[in-house]
């Protein structure tokens, strides 16, 4: 027994700075969990509590903004569609009338449900004892699901008598989104640390294997690139090759069915599909070496952008689509580009705008601001939503829904034309809204044009 005694206290000798460490992972990592738990239930009641005063905030708000309209249910209900346009996070917006102990709906967001008599005690109670109430729910209907915060006020005029009660339904998605990704952020952040604490205490060999690590990533992808840049290169040739047979074989042959020349035209477009897939690979490819050659000019952009309109114009029309094109003409138009690189990149974005408007216009137009040119590409397509915009500018990005399915593209124009657009220490930005349409702004340092003449 003695001997065996001995041997444990041996092993914990002989090990003692191995059980420290276990201790430490173990102890270190619990401590940390446990503020972050704490710290997120705190956090999500503190926010709770400012959403709902926020919420009886908002019906306040209401019932000061119609407080002459209540004696008129179809000025109310003018407000209520009103408000609709400009506050997408409300659910439901109903005004009540009392009437006896029942109370009727005669102003909603939902007009069809105007008329419907309801008697919740709820009502009553908020109606007759004037109190604002805002509760956050959980409802799965068909109008809703998800949480909300189901705000009820009773409305008082401006003489200060009670005339109707206002419930509404906010959406909570956004804040709801907001905080899940706060909360996330702080998991995210107990991990990392965890990661650390437990990454500290193992052997700092580890740091030359995560060094040789990172040689090798930026080997493979120094080889990806020269690949890519080779591959595309080697590609050029049988395409071009392909494109002049096919279009030999119609202009040569007379005898070709309807039928043959519609094949053939079928891989031609294939071709220039592929052909414009492996310049666009080329532009990436250069972009990323640092190997993009620029021949920055200063010159005057109108003769630029319009050569680039008239290009298009047939493209636009072959839809229906109306392209325009405003430029001042008093306005300076001396910039320092690369004439076909800027023309590469407005090709980019107005044949953009051509694929992804199914009907209406595209305008374009430039002017003069705080010393820069600012040209604007505006249509009335189908639009992103703010969701949709965030990786807009990142390679290979697609909107994948069911407006796009049929539009192809690989997803680097943008992302090329951003590029450009820097390098001539440009800035583009877009602006789009769902079933509207989108602008892309462009803004280029002016120069002095005298220095030109």
């Amino acid at each position: 027994m003695n001997n065996k005694k001995n041997s444990k206290i041996k092993f914990l000798q002989d090990n003692r700075q191995v059980i420290y460490s276990i201790i430490l992972m173990i102890f270190i990592p619990a401590i940390i969990i446990f503020n972050t738990l704490l710290f997120s239930q705190s956090f999500k009641r503190t926010v709770d509590q400012s959403l709902q005063e926020k919420a009886v905030s908002v019906g306040q708000a209401i019932n000061s903004a119609i407080a002459d309209k209540l004696d008129s249910p179809e000025e109310m209900q003018f407000f209520i569609d009103n408000w609709n346009n400009y506050n997408s996070d409300t659910e439901s917006l109903d005004i009540f009338y009392p009437e006896g102990k029942e109370f009727k709906l005669v102003a909603s967001l939902d007009k069809d449900e105007i008329g419907r008599i309801d008697n919740s005690t709820l009502y009553t109670i908020a109606y007759t004892k004037n109190w604002p109430t805002a509760q956050k729910v959980y409802e799965v209907s068909e109008k809703r699901n998800g949480y909300y915060w189901s705000v009820l006020i009773p409305l008082k005029n401006n003489q200060g008598d009670q005339k109707a009660i206002l419930l509404m339904y906010l959406s909570t998605s956004v804040i709801d989104e907001v905080l899940s990704k706060s909360i996330n952020y702080s998991y995210f952040i107990l991990i990392i640390s965890i990661l650390i604490v437990i990454l500290l205490l193992f052997a700092n060999s580890r740091i030359f294997e995560y060094a040789i690590l990172y040689n090798k990533i930026k080997e493979i992808d120094q080889m990806k690139d020269e690949f890519i840049s080779m591959a595309s290169h080697e590609l050029r040739t049988p395409i071009t090759v392909i494109r002049g047979y096919i279009e030999m074989i119609i202009d040569t042959q007379n005898n070709l069915s309807d039928e043959t020349k519609e094949y053939l035209s079928i891989v031609n477009i294939s071709t220039e599909r592929l052909n414009s897939l492996v310049e666009d690979l080329l532009d990436v490819s250069r972009i990323e070496q640092g190997r993009l050659k620029m021949n920055i000019q200063s010159m005057d952009v109108w003769p630029i952008i319009e050569d680039t309109v008239k290009e298009l114009k047939m493209q636009a029309e072959s839809k229906g689509l109306s392209l325009s094109c405003v430029l001042d003409a008093e306005a300076s138009s001396y910039i320092n580009v690369d004439k076909d690189r800027l023309k590469q990149a407005l090709i980019n974005i107005i044949g953009n705008s051509i694929k992804y408007t199914p009907s209406g216009s595209i305008d374009i137009k430039a002017i003069n601001r705080n010393k820069k040119l600012v040209i604007f590409i505006k249509d009335t397509g189908i639009g992103m939503s703010a969701k949709e915009r965030e990786g807009l500018f990142n390679k290979f990005y697609r909107i994948k829904n069911k407006k796009t399915a049929d539009i192809s593209g690989t997803g680097l124009g943008l992302w090329i034309t951003k590029q450009i657009i820097e390098l001539m220490e440009g800035t583009i930005s877009v602006d789009s809204m769902e079933g509207v349409g989108t602008q892309v702004t462009i803004e280029i340092p002016l120069i002095d044009n005298k220095s030109n003449k």
